[in-house]
């Protein structure tokens, strides 16, 4: 009598950017021998999302260039893409249920639903065909068309943080005629100190870019050429096309609806689980904690979608891991690379620390008292790689030292003492 043979587990994984796609290789470099399912909305090979709103859309060509993987990689790791909608969770009978009627049965479910832009609730604005959003391949390949059929080429981008001022690089290299408008009093307001605002300010102002902040736009008005943008303080922009980077709203509707922890976010413990243990959440849509901080975060970078897939993937194989990594992120704008280790948030104290003889080069450290949070530096790898090092490492800085750019950037001697 033969044996009988036991079913394949099944891991599910709703989403296909960053944190799914990674997760799901991680899972076989862990071991895990059964059914991946790899389930996303987005028709297009899997991709990578930061080049969108740089090399996307200034070079031409189609959305292989920038995919995570290639095509024949998912065949030979027997990942399988599932292109649909899901509608439901249902935990009791461990389902997902797409739009289509479709359902899979998962062992394991990761959820890496990620984020979709915020849209305001400005009068004219959703019945306007010169709108658009910046999430997906298929936006930047809509913003380029309009801006190819646009014989003024006038573009106005509501919303002056990174993406906003990534968009406006680019476009300006496209030699579009960019208006910016800000609606709080400087530039990057919620992430970054005065010196930082004030650079990308005059950056963009010098390469052509008109940036205004404490703009509240209150009314879009629709002509049959153009549109024309109304501002609180009484001004108004005509302008061809209009873009929208005022922010993100974080997908959880469906794992509030599965009864998941919600928190800013879906909130999972140090190894990405949630509160049932066989479904985890990682990348922007994952409030988690963080011990460098000792608090509980979500962030939009990836660095966390992909170290937060390896975590998930690992636990789901039975290999206890946490998440211990240092956040980092990245920016770049015409010829500036601005590169951030830590958290800022709740500094008291930001030291400029300016490179001589080197233009645009320097960096701005934050400190809550002596502890030293996060470091920007913009074109100055040096300053972020010591600073990451410094921050790993817990170091107690000398802030006198940081601020003379004659003591050399060496971590042995920064410390204090």
């Amino acid at each position: 009598m033969s044996a009988k043979k036991t079913k394949a587990p099944i891991c599910i994984i709703i989403g296909a950017s960053h944190a799914g796609v990674n997760c799901a290789f991680a899972l076989r470099r862990e071991g895990w021998e059964g059914e991946i399912l790899l389930i996303d909305t987005d028709p297009h090979l899997p991709y990578h999302r930061p080049p969108l709103s740089k090399s996307f859309l200034t070079e031409e060509g189609g959305v292989e260039k920038i995919a995570l993987r290639p095509a024949a990689s998912y065949e030979k790791e027997r990942i399988e893409r599932v292109i649909g909608k899901v509608s439901a969770i249902d935990r009791a009978k461990k389902q997902v249920k797409l739009t289509d009627s479709r359902a899979f049965t998962y062992d394991k479910l990761v959820v890496a639903t990620g984020a979709r832009p915020l849209i305001p609730p400005i009068p004219g604005l959703q019945e306007n065909k010169r709108v658009f959003t910046l999430r997906h391949a298929e936006d930047i390949t809509q913003i380029r068309k309009a801006l190819h059929n646009s014989q003024a080429k006038r573009v106005l981008i509501i919303g002056g943080g990174y993406i906003g001022l990534e968009l406006a690089a680019s476009l300006a290299k496209l030699e579009a005629k960019v208006v910016v408008l800000e609606r709080e009093q400087r530039l990057l307001a919620r992430v970054t100190a005065p010196a930082l605002s004030d650079f990308f300010l005059d950056l963009h102002q010098a390469r052509g870019v008109q940036v205004c902040n404490g703009k509240h736009v209150i009314a879009i008005h629709t002509t049959a050429d153009y549109s024309q943008v109304e501002c609180a303080d009484g001004t108004i922009f005509d302008t061809d096309l209009i873009i929208l980077g005022v922010g993100i709203i974080v997908n959880t509707e469906l794992a509030e609806a599965a009864g998941l922890d919600i928190e800013n976010g879906i909130k999972v413990d140090e190894t990405t689980c949630t509160n049932d243990e066989h479904i985890y959440a990682i990348g922007d849509c994952s409030f988690h904690y963080n011990s460098y901080y000792d608090t509980f975060v979500r962030l939009e970078s990836v660095q966390n979608a992909v170290d937060q897939a390896k975590v998930a993937a690992a636990n789901i194989c039975c290999k206890h891991t946490t998440y211990q990594a240092l956040p980092w992120f990245w920016s770049d704008q015409y010829d500036i690379k601005l590169q951030t280790v830590g958290l800022f948030q709740g500094y008291d104290e930001a030291i400029l620390r300016e490179e001589p003889d080197k233009d645009n080069c320097f960096s701005v450290w934050y400190f809550k008292g002596s502890r030293l949070l996060a470091v920007d530096a913009v074109n100055s790898a040096k300053a972020y790689v010591v600073g990451m090092k410094l921050l790993k490492e817990r170091s107690l800085v000398d802030k006198a030292k940081i601020a003379d750019p004659n003591s050399p950037l060496k971590p042995a001697l920064l410390l204090e003492g």
